[in-house]
């Protein structure tokens, strides 16, 4: 026999206990260092988010109302489309307040713990920095769905044109 293990192998069945083997870890005092420091920023950058989504969802219902009200002069410019434009504003304002959402709640909860020392708190920090990269994660699922479909409108569309350009 070799010396050498195979490395393809199957895995061996591992067992991962359910509970970790430390029941409560300790914060060391750089990280609550940290963590104090973060807190600040994590707010602040998740109030400016609110914001930013009120502004773009406002401006996407100002855009969708003025275009729908101006269908006379918007319809030489495909008036519709740019109505359907505003109400697409409006949609991505809620993807913006999202992570805005998770983002000001992991400050929010950290400054929480840092004052209570509440595990609980802690933990509620954790699980909406959990649910902002979990949102983030899905955003990037979806946009890489959509390279192939664009990569395939593109070489239709420049077949389509080619052909029309021929004939």
């Amino acid at each position: 026999m070799s010396d050498f293990t195979n490395p393809y192998q199957s895995p061996e069945n591992v067992s991962i206990p359910e509970k970790p083997l430390m029941t409560q870890a300790a914060l060391t005092d750089t990280m609550l260092r940290y963590l104090k420091e973060a807190s600040p920023w994590l707010r602040f950058i998740g109030i400016l988010g609110f914001i930013g989504s009120g502004f773009i969802c406002l401006g996407g219902i100002t855009f969708a109302i003025v275009m729908f009200a101006a269908s006379e002069i918007a319809s030489e410019f495909g008036g519709p489309a740019f109505g359907l434009l505003g109400i697409l504003y409006a949609a991505l304002a809620v993807l913006v307040f999202f992570p805005s959402l998770f983002t000001y709640r992991f400050g929010a909860s950290i400054r929480n713990y840092i004052l209570s020392s509440s595990g609980q708190e802690l933990e509620q920090a954790f699980k909406n920095n959990k649910s902002l990269w979990k949102f983030y994660g899905i955003l990037c699922i979806i946009n890489l769905a959509f390279i192939p479909m664009t990569i395939i409108i593109a070489i239709v569309g420049g077949i389509a044109s080619l052909t029309g350009l021929l004939q």
